[in-house]
């Protein structure tokens, strides 16, 4: 369907998320009426931004990085404007419990050689551990694995990891990436991480942390799809829609609303409670049935004093798995002596889920001063837990059959989200990958041929050019 426009069509994005403003963005650049709908009073999903009103400060309901091969969520930053807000880091510090630390960085060796001389000298593997994660990462590099159905962990283990190497290396590069643990993860998702972060070239791995709270990057979304003609409608919640041929309504608090397309950058299980209740809607709701969800943690802790001099570690062994020193690393909390804002955070938190807030205090508090001394004897000032128990899809052997792509069965309604068949796992660049798709395909059946939006990945380097 190729239709011809005498004014520029209206676009309803539904959902505030990254997804939704990617798409947003692009459209509105492009010339589209853009309304997106967001629920809450905020923007930003699940990578958003609060004041707790608990604690009195604005806390990220959850830590979100980047890395350098995340092309299409960094072009997204340079449009909006925010790309100045990112903090990039080349040397990650992991932590053993005592605090004995082993950074990994790159060197001016080839990729996929060029941590090899940082992993040579990791204390917190030995040589055999070290032997069998090169023969692994060796076995990723030539062509990417496909999904026979068995588990990573399964896979690990066909290939001689020492069980060290699982639980230090691997389990603690995946379950942060992909939000399950490694039992649960689908072959072709964990090569994927393993070769775009860490063997592709020495720029795919540098890590970006946001210098602000998250909600202050996504509202300068926001201000860039008004300026272009756009709105914001917030706690705007579309409860559902009727596809026709010339329009679709969307189906609000208020009544009925007219557009020439409609994006739904929603979670699946909320997209899943939109369908009409049509025989045309039933495969999707059938497919959306198939996903699965994982918890993520978040601990927020206030100290009266600086107990590490670290931006950021890799904690191993423990629940916990990252430290970010947000007093560091937020340029409006601004670096002190005398505090030490933290956050911890903790991917695949199943085990966090039915526990209270003190409970997860006490364990994070505990562990904290397992792996810095200073904070023995600093003493916590506030403190409160963020849990997000539906926080991204499970990445089980099989689905990825059952993502589905931006078109619909209705020509008008296109989807976007992580969990759409994008290419990547649920992550930032993941979202903004499904937005931009989305919008390409609203704008190629509007008449805009050549519009593209996605950009290309990044080039690998070094021998890995060899494998394409």
């Amino acid at each position: 369907m190729t239709e011809r426009w005498t004014q520029s069509p209206k676009v309803a994005v539904v959902g505030g998320g990254l997804a939704g403003l990617a798409a947003g963005s692009a459209l509105a650049e492009s010339g589209f009426r853009v309304t997106l709908f967001e629920r809450r009073a905020y923007l930003g999903g699940r990578a958003s931004s609060y004041q707790h009103p608990g604690t009195g400060e604005v806390v990220d309901n959850c830590q979100h990085v980047l890395l350098g091969c995340c092309t299409n969520l960094i072009e997204f930053y340079r449009r909006i404007g925010v790309d100045d807000k990112i903090r990039w880091y080349d040397c990650m510090t992991f932590l053993e419990p005592g605090g004995r630390a082993s950074v990994i960085k790159p060197s001016a060796l080839p990729a996929p050689l060029h941590t090899a001389p940082a992993f040579l000298r990791a204390s917190c593997l030995t040589l055999p551990d070290k032997l069998s994660i090169a023969a692994g990462l060796a076995a990723l590099t030539p062509i990417a694995p496909r999904d026979t159905g068995e588990s990573f962990l399964k896979w690990l283990r066909r290939h001689g990891q020492t069980e060290r190497a699982i639980e230090r290396f691997w389990k603690t590069i995946l379950v942060s990436a992909l939000n399950e643990e490694i039992d649960l993860i689908s072959i072709p998702y964990a090569a994927q991480v393993m070769r775009e972060s860490f063997l592709q070239s020495r720029t795919a791995g540098r890590m970006g942390v946001p210098t602000v709270p998250l909600t202050e990057l996504y509202n300068r979304a926001g201000d860039y799809m008004t300026a272009r003609g756009g709105e914001v409608r917030f706690r705007a919640a579309a409860e559902s829609f009727r596809a026709e041929f010339a329009d679709v309504k969307l189906l609000l608090p208020g009544g009925e609303e007219s557009f020439d397309f409609v994006i739904l950058a929603v979670p699946f299980d909320v997209l899943s409670r939109m369908l009409p209740d049509t025989t045309a809607a039933e495969p999707l709701r059938q497919t959306l049935s198939r996903f699965e969800t994982s918890p993520i943690t978040g601990i927020h802790m206030w100290f009266d004093r600086q107990i590490t001099e670290l931006d950021h570690a890799v904690l191993l062994d423990r629940t916990i798995q990252w430290m970010f020193h947000k007093s560091k690393l937020l340029v409006t909390a601004g670096a002190r002596a005398d505090n030490s804002y933290i956050e911890l955070v903790v991917s695949s938190s199943k085990t966090l889920v039915e526990k209270s807030r003190q409970e997860i205090i006490d364990l994070a508090l505990a562990e904290l001063r397992e792996f810095f001394p200073g904070a023995r004897a600093a003493n916590l000032v506030k403190s409160t837990v963020i849990k997000e128990v539906h926080a991204t899809y499970s990445p089980r052997p099989g689905i990825e059959s059952h993502r589905p792509s931006p078109e619909t069965v209705w020509p008008r309604i296109f989807l976007a989200g992580d969990w759409t068949a994008t290419g990547w796992p649920a992550t930032m660049e993941g979202a903004v990958r499904s937005g931009y798709a989305a919008a390409q395909c609203v704008a190629r059946v509007a008449g805009r041929r050549d519009a593209a939006f996605l950009v290309p990945d990044l080039p690998p380097s070094g021998f890995m050019r060899l494998f394409g």
